[in-house]
Order: C-alpha cells, then structure tokens, then sequence
C-alpha cells in the first residue's frame, strides 16, 4: 500500500480521528457502564484501533479495509454488549465502497460481515463460550442491517452527486474555454477591422497630401495662390486624417475616457468624402435613400473612400471619377468609375509594390455577406459592390 495511499492518508485524516476517538472513548464508556465483559487488555485497545487506522487506505482498498474494520469489530463484540460505538470505522468503509460505484462488492461485503456478526455472536455463541451479553436481540440486529444498508445508499447517492457536480463543473469549463475562445476571436476580428479603418483612413489622406505637396511643390514660384491653396488642402487633410484615426483607435480607449464627438462614417458624409478627394469627383444617388445598418454604412463609405483613393494613385493627371449610389429594396449598390486615361487598376502594382485596395474592399464586402467585382471597362476602370440591407434592419 504506496502511492496513492499515502496521499490519502494525508488529505483524509479527519475520519481516521474520529472514528479513533468514537472506537476509543465510546468503548470506555461501555466498559465503565458494565457494558464489556473482559478487562481493555492492549489487545483489546488494538481491536478498538486498528479499524480507524485502516480507513488511511479506504478509497484504494475499501474492500479490504472494511474487511479489516469489520473483523475488529467483531472481535471486540464477542467480549461487549452490541451497541454502534465500535462499528464506525466499518460502516464508513462500507460507504466509501458505495461511494467508489462498487454496489455489488458493497452488498456482498456487508451481507458477509453482517452474517459472520450473527453467527459469532448469536448461534454460536453458546458453543464458543461467549458471555450472554453479547448476543444480539431483534431490534439490535434490526438496526444493524438498516444501518447497512443506509451506509450503500449514502455511498451511492454520493457517488452520483459527486458525478453530477463533475458533470456540471466540466460544462462550465467547457463554456468558459468557449468564451475564451469567442473572445479571442472577437479581438482578433476587432484587430483586422482597425487595420482596415487605417489603411482606408490613412491610404486616402496621405495620398491626398502626397498629391497636393507636388501640386504646390511644382507651382511654388510661378502660381504661389495656388500653391497657397494646395498646402490649405493639405492641411484639412492632415486634420481630417488625425480626427479619423482617432475615432479608429476610440475602441481602445478606457471606460472614463470620452467617446468620439465626431458623427459616425457613412454615406451620409459622402459629400465631404468627394470634395476633398483630390480630383474631379461626379456623385448620382438612385432609389429612396434610407437608413443602413451601421457596419454596412461604415463599410459603403470606406468602399468609396479607398477606390477614390485608388483612382487617384493609379489613373493619372486629369483623372476624374463617378460615384453612383444606387438604394435598392434590399441591398444597396456601388459604383465608382474611373475615367482616367491609365486603366490600370486601383489596388493594383504601382511602382513594383503590391498594391492591397482591391484585396481589402472585397473582404470588407464579404464580411458583410455582399461581393465586388472589379475591372477595366471603356478606357478606365469600374469598382462595382452590392451589400445586402435588409428591410428589417433599416
């Protein structure tokens, strides 16, 4: 007996000591009261002790524990009057079988020990020169077998709640590493979605300054009223850019921070959107205008906002664009057309880098469940989304 026994003899020695004290104590008691027929020889004290002491291996060996328990008990009721001052250790290892789901070793076990307790003390006691006082009446022996059996009964009624907790304990971390994992996959959707805001954000404004810096650059000397009027532009730009990414990083802020004062991205800012655009920007809105869901609205505005963007890098000087905002019953269609001379795409390489625009506008289109097609149509080229807005959502 190593091992896992000796673990339980250091996290269970709270029965070992009572059933020590109630084996001990009670037995004096029933000595002094008459109750035992022979002097507390150390043989009898080790009878009295050696059950508490094997419940340190109950839940390796309970059978054989009880087996021991029970047979010291006995041993001592041959010299003692009945009474459940001695028989503690043996029922809580007859528990502890139950409670370990052995139901048939249980019964089996106690059955056994509760008719060698019968024969020893009862028919035969005469023939084994017992004293009289040992012998069990009816109602001691009734008690016994209900003691017994209500011993199975708490073992297995333990067993099944100990099962049920387990059972419950285990959902619970079931739901917590599920709520770990929701979590992190909402973080990582959030990270994804800032990156997209700043590249849109970022994309637009810094192209746009990149645009007016050699405008002005190059009409410095000849037109400074210009040049005067290509640095103001840089300016909102850059100011517009600043107030924009704040309001991307607004998320991250903390709880007593103040939310953005600035009015949510949408269509409803498009006006704003084409005016700063940096080129000639033609805007036509179709059907009954209405109110989107608010991630489509983000998600129709940044559309927009990053294939300007692309029209400006890639068409060429004197480029201009079409922005055609089409309301119907349940989705809501984009087209931004560009008529530029280069009709190369938008998003596309330019100057052997890899451009992200297209790549970045259909996943955006797709999250939302909608689609993009892209491509080169009349000399110029065409960025045409369909994003579902159902009418319940409106």
């Amino acid at each position: 007996m190593s091992g896992r026994p000796h673990a339980d003899a250091q996290h269970r020695p709270k029965s070992v000591i009572a059933g020590v004290l109630f084996h001990v104590l009670g037995g004096n008691g029933l000595a002094d009261e008459g109750g035992v027929f022979l002097p507390l020889t150390p043989w009898a004290w080790t009878l009295l002790v050696v059950g508490p002491v094997a419940l340190l291996w109950r839940r390796a060996c309970p059978v054989t524990v009880f087996a021991i328990a029970a047979a010291a008990s006995i041993g001592f009721a041959t010299f003692a009057e009945p009474s459940w001052v001695y028989a503690v250790a043996p029922a809580v290892a007859l528990f502890q079988i139950a409670r370990n789901g052995r139901l048939t070793a249980a019964v089996v076990s106690g059955g056994a020990a509760y008719a060698a307790y019968l024969l020893i003390c009862g028919f035969f006691a005469d023939r084994l020169g017992l004293d009289p006082g040992v012998r069990p009446g009816l109602r001691e022996a009734l008690l016994l077998a209900v003691g017994m059996v209500l011993m199975v009964f708490l073992g297995s009624a333990s067993k099944s709640r100990a099962e049920h907790m387990a059972e419950i304990m285990k959902v619970r971390a079931e739901r917590a590493r599920a709520r770990e994992e929701q979590e992190k996959r909402q973080a990582s959707e959030e990270r994804l979605r800032i990156a997209r805001e700043l590249h849109d954000v970022l994309g637009h404004h810094l192209s746009l300054i990149n645009v007016q810096a050699g405008v002005g650059l190059h009409l410095m000397e000849r037109q400074p009223e210009q040049a005067r009027e290509a640095l103001t532009a840089i300016k909102t730009a850059s100011a517009e850019a600043l107030r924009e990414v704040r309001a991307v990083l607004g998320v991250l802020r903390t709880e007593d921070e103040a939310a953005p004062r600035q009015p949510a991205l949408g269509l409803s800012r498009l006006e704003d959107l084409t005016a700063d655009a940096g080129l000639p920007v033609e805007t036509k809105v179709t059907g009954d205008p209405r109110d989107l869901p608010p991630e489509v609205d983000r998600a129709a505005y940044r559309i927009v906002q990053e294939a300007l963007t692309n029209v400006r890098r890639h068409a060429g000087p004197g480029a201009a664009a079409r922005v055609n905002v089409d309301y119907l019953p349940t989705t809501l269609h984009l087209g931004i057309r560009n008529d530029g001379t280069d009709a190369s795409p938008p998003g596309a390489p330019a100057e052997g880098h890899a451009g992200t625009g297209i790549a970045g506008m259909r996943a955006r289109a797709e999250s939302l469940g909608g689609q993009l097609e892209a491509g080169p149509v009349d000399g110029g080229y065409l960025v045409s989304v369909l994003l579902p807005t159902p009418k319940e959502e409106c």
